[in-house]
């Protein structure tokens, strides 16, 4: 599994795992607590980018987090802090392993996608040009709605510009669609909207 969702998550990936023949391991694209939540609670090694360790086994995002969120807006940020605390996380991950870029995972590329978090990792199929991009960009906006690809907010990124070069850097492997970790994929120019998101102002 990529990506290890919310805590809430935990019934349904259990069945869905189940439907498939069972889960075997938990690559994570990036240690942020809405993506670690139900890794605890399923009982298979997990991975993830050397440099993922520290807040995928620590505070889940918290120690760049709590000083960067003030810059999103009063609502969402009251909001996003209840969520991500109390429903999203299922706490720390113990790490069984790490993967660098280049490193082969069931068919894919470990694709190094630093910005949003520092050791933030997509996967690439070059078999069919399938990139699972976790939080690389989002396809929703903070209503909810579905929009155009864009570079995550300053406030929940470790790094913006870095995020914005990652962004570049997925559109250069021309992927012919690319799923985020939150809504929906993109599909089509692929490459040119990835790079239309990487320069768009903030």
């Amino acid at each position: 599994m990529f990506d290890a969702g919310a805590r809430t998550m935990v019934p349904a990936v259990r069945a869905a795992s189940a439907r498939l023949g069972g889960l075997t391991r938990i690559v994570l694209g990036h240690g942020h607590t809405d993506h670690r939540g139900s890794a605890p609670a399923l009982g298979v090694p997990v991975f993830c980018h050397a440099d993922e360790v520290v807040d995928a086994e620590g505070s889940g995002g918290w120690r760049y987090w709590d000083d960067k969120l003030r810059d999103v807006p009063a609502p969402h940020r009251w909001i996003h802090r209840v969520l991500h605390k109390v429903a999203w996380d299922g706490g720390p991950v113990e790490i069984a392993g790490t993967l660098a870029e280049g490193d082969e995972v069931a068919g894919f590329r470990v694709v190094h996608l630093p910005g949003h978090a520092p050791g933030q990792i997509a996967l690439f199929r070059p078999s069919d040009r399938l990139a699972l991009t976790t939080d690389a960009f989002y396809t929703l906006n903070f209503w909810g709605r579905d929009c155009p690809p864009y570079v995550p907010l300053d406030g929940y990124n470790l790094d913006t510009a870095q995020a914005r070069a990652s962004l570049h850097k997925l559109a250069a492997l021309e992927p012919a669609a690319a799923w985020p970790g939150h809504a929906e994929p993109i599909t089509g120019d692929v490459a040119g909207q990835l790079h239309a998101a990487a320069d768009a102002p903030a």
